[in-house]
């Protein structure tokens, strides 16, 4: 296919124009060089076949489902795992979609490096997202993850423009839309419940704009309020603990005084019962005594008479102790040394 360059350069030298070369003197040549290349038509078949063969097998995984598109149109449901045939690029295009990888959304942060000691990566530029108004009108840095997958490939692909956009703004609304019915220490502390209440209104907005994915779990991580405050909130904190502290101190000093209390006040109403039992069973008993020795007075006074003067007489006289009688005629009074001596008892 070389033309002759000696006598173009001797033209050029010679100071001729000349004229190029025609389209039928090239194509004169190339039919002249067949001969020379015989296996440049092995070549190209072998790479229309390369072509061909990598375009139109290809391989799906046991986590994924084919897409097939003809023209850009979808035809064909998804494929099941396993090695298939399809027509070349340009008619048919198989898009794999991973139906049993969960996908994670952050919020508030992202993630630089995973592992035992997880790295995250926060700050001005993930603020907007983290950065909530509470119920009681508090402000709020509220982190979350939303991890996800996707149950309907179809829907993923074509029902909406960009998936993963949707679900961020759909995630985020949901989001700020149940910590603006809680107050901050709500938001702080019921962390769970959060959680499941944003992840059933996601799913539920998910499921309206048809997007093809399934949440599988909300994660909610350590709330707090912005830098700025966070001197004056410990210190709200603290006072909370302090007062709650006492409270508890308070409730403790109650619950061991009125039962104490309550238990001497039991115990001095029985007493007083027990007195008067005991008062009003004596009073009765003194009465029926009385009304019995009326009656063996009414019968026999003086028998009777007798009787009740010498028993209150034993009764009185073994209290009296030792009693001396001294005529008051006595004027030559000898003392007796040994008058309280016991009879038989010596010094």
């Amino acid at each position: 296919m070389a033309w002759d360059w000696e006598k173009l350069q001797q033209n050029k030298k010679s100071g001729g124009g000349g004229t190029p070369p025609q389209v039928s003197d090239i194509l004169d040549k190339i039919k002249g060089a067949k001969g020379k290349f015989p296996g440049i038509w092995i070549i190209i078949v072998v790479i229309l076949l390369i072509y061909f063969g990598s375009s139109t097998f290809y391989t799906i995984g046991v986590d994924e489902v084919g897409i097939i598109q003809r023209f850009g149109r979808y035809v064909k449901p998804p494929r099941s795992p396993g090695l298939h045939f399809k027509l070349p690029r340009g008619i048919e295009k198989v898009t794999k979609v991973k139906v049993r990888y969960v996908y994670k959304e952050e919020f508030g942060f992202r993630t630089i490096q995973a592992g035992v000691r997880t790295r995250y990566a926060s700050g001005s530029a993930y603020l907007s997202e983290s950065l909530m108004l509470t119920g009681d009108l508090n402000v709020a840095l509220v982190p979350w993850i939303v991890q996800y997958r996707i149950n309907d490939p179809y829907n993923y692909l074509f029902k909406v423009h960009n998936v993963r956009a949707t679900l961020r703004d759909l995630a985020e609304s949901t989001m700020r839309l149940v910590v603006g019915d809680r107050s901050i220490n709500e938001v702080i502390s019921s962390r769970e419940e959060i959680a499941v209440q944003a992840e059933g209104l996601l799913q539920k907005e998910l499921d309206e704009a048809e997007t093809g994915i399934k949440v599988t779990t909300i994660e909610m991580k350590k709330t707090n309020v912005p830098e700025p405050v966070q001197p004056s909130w410990n210190a709200v904190n603290q006072a909370i603990q302090e007062k709650e502290t006492m409270i508890y101190a308070a409730l403790e000093q109650k619950n061991k005084v009125i039962p104490q209390a309550k238990g001497q006040a039991d115990k001095t109403i029985k007493g007083a019962e027990g007195y008067a039992l005991d008062r009003v069973n004596r009073a009765k008993g003194d009465a029926s005594r009385f009304l019995a020795q009326y009656e063996e007075y009414s019968k026999a006074k003086d028998v009777t008479r007798r009787r009740l003067y010498l028993e209150a007489l034993n009764e009185i006289f073994p209290k009296l102790g030792s009693t001396y009688i001294i005529d008051s005629d006595q004027k030559n009074f000898l003392p007796l040394l040994n008058l309280g001596q016991p009879i038989g008892e010596k010094k």
